[in-house]
């Protein structure tokens, strides 16, 4: 391989304070594993954000490049899984957070992180989705197997969100009413267009309930936010429902009684992105790359360049964006 330099955008610590910087790298500094990846494209998620800030619950040591999703090419394979030219998704694990991420234009990776692209996705396609679109089929993916359609509405926290937003597309792909939540009124139209056919100011959701048990509205929920929105949700379910949940955005604590979960039945899953089992990854990168792939992805993105990534974080600590985000690490 001649080309012994890339770009990346990388996160110092001086004195307490982090700085947002797009350097010159070595390829020859990242760390060595099975996998050398030209990355063509990469997705802003809020773990990075985070990362970007100094979070050290996040990420321990820095300098450090962030990007815990990235897509693009096998330059070289130690391993006999995967060959040189082809095509690779890897997202979650240690990427972005204490290992060189998908915000610099290679990276390094155990080949036990890496799905093979599907033939039905463009790179640009499985970037739309990544980390959050991979959150969102998991949650989906439970769900159904407990509901279907015909059971009645499911409803969405964070619905404006890269994994509410998704979450929202494909369960719309699948025939389900949708109740989108969502703490941007003026983004309704935006929900109505991913297939939403109800938009409840999260203000209106999150209220307090002081009764252990409310009327049961919901065949099932997919929540991204935690806390008061959580227990209402679950308190909203009709018999037998189900709640998939993946985030603590809003709070990390419930304030329930076990009578939602004796008296309906309820079940409440909970979804880890970042650890979840290959094989099902697989499975689902699949589907979405298939059957659950929205025919509205266009509506979902906004693509940058590498060189305007630091003010998309800003935007996004701000609650500024909407959707998904994704960097074209070519340009």
């Amino acid at each position: 391989m001649k080309q012994t330099t890339y770009r990346s955008l990388v996160i110092e610590e001086l004195n307490g304070r982090f700085s947002k910087t797009v350097k010159t790298r070595s390829i020859g500094d990242l760390p060595k594993n099975d996998l050398l990846i030209r990355v063509q494209y990469s997705s802003l998620n809020y773990k990075d954000a985070l990362s970007a800030t100094g979070n050290k619950g996040v990420t321990r040591r820095y300098p450090h490049t962030p990007g815990i999703d990235a897509v693009g090419t096998v330059v070289h394979s130690g391993s006999s899984k995967f060959r040189d030219g082809e095509a690779v998704i890897v997202t979650s694990y240690d990427l972005g957070m204490n290992t060189p991420g998908g915000f610099g234009q290679y990276i390094s990776v155990p080949e036990a992180w890496a799905v093979k692209l599907p033939n039905e996705f463009s790179m640009k396609e499985s970037m739309i989705f990544g980390t959050a679109g991979l959150t969102a089929g998991m949650c989906v993916f439970r769900l159904i197997e407990h509901i279907k359609p015909d059971d009645g509405k499911v409803v969405v926290s964070g619905a404006t969100g890269g994994v509410g937003a998704l979450s929202v597309a494909i369960l719309a792909k699948l025939g389900f009413e949708i109740s989108a939540i969502s703490g941007k009124k003026t983004e309704f139209d935006f929900l109505r267009r991913l297939g939403a056919s109800e938009m409840i100011a999260r203000t209106d959701f999150e209220q307090e309930n002081e009764r252990p048990i409310m009327k049961g509205v919901y065949a099932g929920g997919i929540d991204t936010a935690g806390g008061s929105i959580l227990d209402n949700m679950i308190k909203s379910l009709q018999p037998m429902g189900v709640v998939t949940c993946c985030g603590n955005v809003a709070a990390a604590k419930l304030n329930l009684t076990v009578f939602p979960f004796i008296l309906r039945g309820v079940s409440l899953i909970g979804i880890d992105s970042q650890n979840y089992p290959m094989a099902y990854r697989e499975v689902i990168w699949n589907k979405l790359a298939k059957d659950w792939k929205p025919d509205n992805l266009v509506d979902i993105y906004k693509e940058i360049t590498l060189d305007e990534l630091s003010d998309h974080i800003d935007l996004m600590l701000d609650g500024k964006l909407k959707g998904r985000t994704i960097v074209n690490m070519e340009t």
